[in-house]
């Protein structure tokens, strides 16, 4: 009699245990590397599609970095996703005195409430502030490395 021991394989909706870095040509936009592993279920849109499609039919312990090309991870850029919000309503969704420099990372709530989502701050006026929507990595090439610990 033998055991089977071959290793779980990651397949659409495994329930994965992990440490990933995603980085830019900018450097490191998440790594958990030096922190608790990651938990997330494919499918659910944790992970972009593209990054999704790496995992497919890796083995439980693999460790592999794959390098996306522009644009595949999180599409391009799109200059519609930068918008300009009104400061009396920034005001009324956090804090009234707060000061906005280029650069800064705002979490908006989703219009359900039930999230939210993040927008940069690209330039203000005196009545609003312009904030790109975008992913920080879209229209960039990507760097994706993995360490897969568990696959259920």
């Amino acid at each position: 009699m033998s055991l089977n021991t071959t290793a779980a394989v990651v397949q659409p909706g495994s329930f994965l245990t992990l440490h990933y870095r995603l980085a830019g040509p900018a450097g490191d936009i998440i790594n958990t590397f030096a922190d608790k592993p990651a938990t997330l279920s494919l499918g659910t849109g944790e992970l972009s599609p593209a990054v999704e499609q790496r995992l497919l039919g890796l083995e439980e312990g693999t460790h592999a970095t794959f390098e996306l090309p522009a644009g595949e991870a999180f599409g391009e850029r799109n200059p519609e996703m930068q918008q300009w919000v009104a400061k009396a309503l920034l005001a009324q969704l956090g804090d009234p005195d707060e000061q906005y420099q280029p650069g800064d990372v705002v979490q908006f709530p989703t219009p359900d409430g039930a999230g939210s989502y993040a927008g940069a701050v690209m330039e203000t006026s005196d009545t609003a502030v312009r904030f790109d929507f975008n992913h920080p990595l879209a229209g960039q090439p990507v760097t994706f490395e993995v360490r897969l610990i568990g696959v259920l």
